[in-house]
């Protein structure tokens, strides 16, 4: 766990380095979202380079798509890419890691960004596991203000209907979207009891503790005849109080004085976490 906390740190630097280097990018999501997303891909999914086009891989959509400079990072750490190839072309005219998932890039399964998309991709996904007999689990990132579409209410029916234990739904509950607090804009109220409604198996948990999460992940797999949603209660921004809690930084590019503080504050975490 010590070693994907120092990750999760080194892959900030880069996204804060790649929204500079690309003019843009989802910032403060990128920086909630990254320890979910370490966490998937280096403990919990079996996918690699390796195994891409192996039917029994596990699947993995970014549903919040508008975070892919975070994902962009771990797919160059888990080798599906250089990301010196990312740092030089990202957001440039032409080049293929635009500023959502594409899918003519590997390790990328499908194409997101117009938000209530990934989970009902994602239970198509699950159930044609069940029905060819696979054993791969499929996993779905989404953030707390896509939680409006209606489609993401019909993939979480659905889902309970063909009781879908192979299929696990990450909730980046940073409580912040472009237009301000979720509870503003659209009331969540409590997700915990809305998922259970529904007929998910609900884990709440802190989603920037590796702890945590590596518990949850585990006890989604050994849940038996329904779909589990893990609650990621993150910060938005987490890593640097120049970002954190402030919608704002939804999408912002940070100027040179404050990239030189975030860039400190992201050396300061990634140090404590080496000697925790």
């Amino acid at each position: 766990m010590e070693q994907l906390k120092v990750l999760s740190y080194d892959l900030r630097r880069q996204v804060v380095d790649m929204v500079i280097a690309g003019k843009g990018g989802h910032i403060g999501g990128d920086m909630s979202v990254m320890d979910i997303l370490v966490e998937l891909y280096f403990e919990q999914m079996n996918i690699s380079p390796e195994n891409q086009e192996d039917p029994n891989r596990d699947r993995f959509v970014m549903s919040k798509g508008h975070s892919v400079e975070a994902l962009y990072t771990v797919l160059a750490a888990k080798g599906f890419f250089p990301i010196e190839q990312v740092m030089r072309e990202f957001s440039k005219f032409g080049s293929k890691f635009i500023g959502h998932p594409n899918n003519k890039l590997p390790g990328i399964e499908m194409n997101s960004g117009s938000l209530g998309h990934g989970l009902p991709v994602c239970v198509g996904m699950a159930i044609a596991g069940k029905m060819d007999g696979r054993d791969y689990r499929v996993y779905t990132v989404m953030g707390d203000g896509e939680l409006a579409e209606g489609s993401v209410w019909e993939g979480a029916m659905a889902a309970h209907q063909y009781k879908l234990d192979n299929l696990c739904a990450i909730v980046d509950r940073n409580r912040l979207q472009i237009s301000g607090n979720t509870e503003d804009v659209m009331a969540h109220d409590s997700q915990e009891e809305r998922w259970s409604a529904f007929g998910w198996h609900v884990i709440s948990v802190n989603g920037n503790d590796y702890k945590q999460l590596r518990a949850a992940f585990e006890e989604a797999k050994a849940t038996k005849g329904a779909p589990t949603v893990i609650i990621a209660n993150t910060i938005k921004g987490f890593g640097s109080p120049v970002m954190e809690n402030k919608a704002n930084w939804h999408h912002k590019v940070p100027n040179e004085q404050e990239y030189e503080q975030i860039m400190r504050d992201l050396e300061a975490g990634k140090e404590a976490a080496l000697h925790e």
